[in-house]
Order: C-alpha cells, then sequence, then structure tokens
C-alpha cells in the first residue's frame, strides 16, 4: 500500500523562498509574492513557486490556492529588467525556461487557483495571473503585458494564454499596441473574473476558496482538466473523455461520500481521495 506523504506545513513551505509567504487558512493556501518594491520575479522566487505548486498538489488537505502582492500598490511588476541589460542569451534563455516551468506548473496545479490582484499586474506579474484559473482585480490595479516597449515579447504564456481569455483582438491591443487595462476593462473584457474595491481582492479570493471547499476535490479535479482541454481539442474528441472520468470518479471515497450526504441532507466530508 502507497504511503501518503505528510503534508508541508506553512512554515515550511515559505523556508522555500523568503520571496514568497505562504500560509494555510482552512483548504486553502494562501501565497503572498513578497520582492520589495515592486513584487518582481527572479530565479529564486520562480524556482520557488514551481516547488511550492509542486509540494501543494501532493497535500491532501490543501483544495485551491490564492496568490497575491505584498503591499498595496503591486502585484507583481514582472521580470527584474536589469536580468537582461547585459544581451546575454544564455541567461535570457535560462530565466525564459524558469518562467515557462514556473507558470506552466501553477497553470497545472490539480486544485483552484485564484489571483488576488491588489494593483499593478505588469509583465511577468500579469502572466502569473493568467496562469490561475480565476482572476479578482482590485478597483486601482492595472494590467499590461508592455514587453514590447523594450524590445522583448512576453515569454510566459502571455501570448497564448491572452487571447483565449479576451480574444485575438483585444490581445493585440494590449500585446501589439501596448494598452494598460484598467480594472473596469478588465472585467469587461473577460481578462477578470470580478472587480472589488481596493484592498478587497484578498477577501473576495478567499471566499471564492471557501466555495471550492464545498465541492469534491476530487470532481473538481476531473472538471479542471476538461474545461481546460477545450482550449486544445475539439469537443468530439473531449466528450468521451469527460464520460470516462465520470466514470472515474466511482473509484473514489469522495463520490460515495457525496452522494450519501446528500441523500441523507448532511455536509459532505470530503477525503481527496
Amino acid at each position: 500500500m502507497k504511503k501518503e506523504l505528510e503534508p508541508v506545513t506553512a512554515g515550511q513551505l515559505t523556508a522555500i523562498t523568503n520571496k514568497l509567504v505562504v500560509e494555510k487558512i482552512g483548504h486553502t493556501a494562501l501565497i503572498t509574492i513578497n520582492n520589495p518594491s515592486a513584487n518582481t520575479w527572479d530565479s529564486e522566487s520562480l524556482s520557488g513557486l514551481k516547488t511550492i505548486v509542486e509540494l501543494l498538489n501532493q497535500d491532501r488537505s490543501i483544495y485551491s490556492l490564492v496568490i497575491t502582492g505584498q503591499g498595496e500598490k503591486f502585484f507583481s511588476a514582472g521580470a527584474d529588467l536589469k536580468m537582461f541589460a547585459d544581451g546575454d542569451k544564455a541567461k535570457a534563455r535560462e530565466i525564459a525556461k524558469q518562467f515557462a516551468l514556473a507558470f506552466e506548473t501553477l497553470s497545472q496545479y490539480q486544485g483552484v487557483s485564484i489571483a488576488a490582484i491588489n494593483g499593478y499586474a505588469m509583465g511577468g506579474g500579469l502572466e502569473c495571473a493568467l496562469a490561475c484559473d480565476l482572476r479578482i482585480v482590485e478597483a486601482h490595479a492595472a494590467l499590461a503585458l508592455p514587453e514590447a516597449s523594450v524590445g522583448l515579447l512576453p515569454c510566459a504564456g502571455g501570448t497564448q494564454q491572452l487571447p483565449w481569455l479576451v480574444g485575438e483582438g483585444w490581445a493585440k491591443r494590449i500585446i501589439l499596441c501596448g494598452e494598460r487595462v484598467t480594472a473596469e476593462k478588465a472585467v469587461e473584457i473577460g481578462l477578470a473574473e470580478q472587480q472589488v474595491s481596493s484592498g478587497k481582492a484578498k477577501e473576495m479570493a478567499l471566499a471564492l476558496a471557501e466555495n471550492v471547499a464545498t465541492q469534491s476535490p476530487s470532481s473538481v479535479r476531473a472538471c479542471k482538466q476538461l474545461i481546460q482541454k477545450a482550449r486544445f481539442h475539439p469537443m468530439w474528441q473531449a466528450l468521451p473523455i469527460e464520460r470516462e472520468l465520470f466514470i472515474d470518479l466511482f473509484d473514489t471515497e469522495d463520490q460515495r461520500e457525496g452522494v450519501n450526504a446528500f441523500l441523507e441532507k448532511r455536509p459532505a466530508v470530503w477525503k481527496n481521495s
């Protein structure tokens, strides 16, 4: 019988890098980007994010994660451009790979990921939010992918994730024309799901995460796989997979618990197994 891994504590997760502070709140992991003054990403924090998400995937007590920025001004300003100032292609390739690995790992997180955008989300900061399942944006926030204005391009999923959410036209306005998007416009075009007052994004994101905790973690995991397949597969290819994943849920404790809890008119107690 396979031995289950012991959950990693919030302190152990934070110890991976002090540039990412991790708290556990119920069934939610709250990750705070903590790299003043603009919460930029670097090799240490990118590697740390990848490791933290991988460990959270193994923690059966955690069903969702919320990521936000320290302070009131920045969610994240993206990459520190000083890393690219010398024009070293080998270094640039390595940094681009680190961004890709971190944010692709975040995108593939098996639970629900929510970005609480509490300020500027620029470049790699916005790409981090794009890698999440949901985005809550505060009223004063601004979102942009300004890489072309400094002779670069979004290399951590921005050119692919953004068109899927907002359509080709708005993706071109944001990336090719350098348009900065307000919180109100972000919701209007589908870049964010909800706008809240300044200082309230984390609170709303944690409330959404509480809603996730009322759902079967096994079901959420399967549903997320299917929703994301819609990006890459014709519907007729995904429909048989949908049926098979439905049947697979009958191998889980959560399926039996969920149905019986409903019939017995009581709250379900999920096992995430």
